[in-house]
């Protein structure tokens, strides 16, 4: 007798299935659909969670670069302040009435045909002087003083 190859199959599932070992045919395509199903979410999940990091960390790097423009822009518009002092200086000094007033009181010139006239005061010199001695009694102290007022210093 000649056995196939379909009753050895059969026979062989049985006994495992006797013996508690087998699977039938629905349950493994059972596993197998629930393995893919499994399969399926994960790599869905995980595309979800590097679409979010990504779009998380293109969030930050906008933020970088707006703070990085707002910088920028306050860094320009003091920079335009400082360019509309240096303009308006331009334009003061370039006035000849200004300049002729600068290089009177600044360096002392005078137009041809004018005399200087130079004043000392000496109420100034006073004040100067009087100035020097409380600078000095500040600097050496009240014993000094009093050592200068003694014996001549």
């Amino acid at each position: 007798m000649k056995k196939s190859a379909f009753s050895s199959r059969s026979e062989g599932a049985n006994v495992t299935a006797a013996v508690g070992m087998g699977e039938t045919a629905g349950r493994l395509r059972a596993r197998r659909s629930s393995l893919f199903t499994q399969t399926v979410i994960w790599i869905t999940g995980l595309t979800c969670v590097a679409l979010l990091l990504g779009s998380l960390a293109q969030a930050w790097s906008n933020s970088q670069l707006v703070q990085r423009v707002q910088d920028a822009q306050q860094q320009l518009q003091s920079v335009q302040r400082q360019h509309d002092k240096l303009l308006q200086l331009q334009t003061y000094y370039s006035d000849p009435s200004v300049i002729e007033n600068e290089a009177r009181q600044q360096l002392g010139y005078i137009r041809p045909g004018e005399h200087p006239v130079v004043i000392i005061s000496t109420a100034n010199d006073m004040q100067q002087q009087k100035t020097g001695q409380a600078h000095t009694a500040r600097k050496y102290g009240f014993w000094q003083k009093w050592w200068n007022s003694l014996f001549g210093g």
